[in-house]
């Protein structure tokens, strides 16, 4: 009867230490998968200064959005207007309102990844396509 005991004893001490790693593991992985704050609200208006890189090539553009989802941006010299429709809070597709080429007639999809104050960080890709960049807009006024 004392041989059982002792296995039973030592059963429960490896299930403690297997339990408590997982419920430390648990923890590790709620605070490591946290969400980046997003108040994507904050940034559906306004005026906007915007950077990117593209193959080794830096980009600035200024842009304003207002509320009846008209975004206009001047981009090398040039100013575009383009429709923007908000999918969610926090992603828009912006379709150019006078294109001069096939190219500048695709949908571009844009995605806030998160935001703090006076910017946000996006991801943004013609849509259906794969090629994705990321950028910053930081809010000018």
């Amino acid at each position: 009867m004392k041989l059982n005991q002792l296995s039973y004893f030592t059963k429960m001490v490896h299930l403690k230490k297997v339990n408590s790693t997982l419920l430390l593991f648990v923890i590790i992985i709620s605070f490591s998968c946290s969400l980046p704050e997003r108040n994507c609200d904050n940034f559906h208006s306004g005026k906007f200064y915007s950077e990117t890189e593209v193959n080794g090539v830096k980009y600035k553009t200024i842009f304003s959005r207002n509320n009846s989802n008209i975004q206009v941006e001047k981009f090398e010299d040039k100013i575009d207007s383009s429709k923007v429709r908000w999918v969610n809070n926090c992603e828009m597709i912006l379709s150019p309102l006078n294109p001069n080429s096939i190219k500048e007639k695709k949908n571009i999809l844009i995605k806030i990844l998160s935001t703090t104050d006076s910017s946000y960080t996006y991801e943004y890709s013609y849509l259906g396509e794969n090629k994705k960049l990321k950028a910053q807009a930081i809010r000018t006024e």
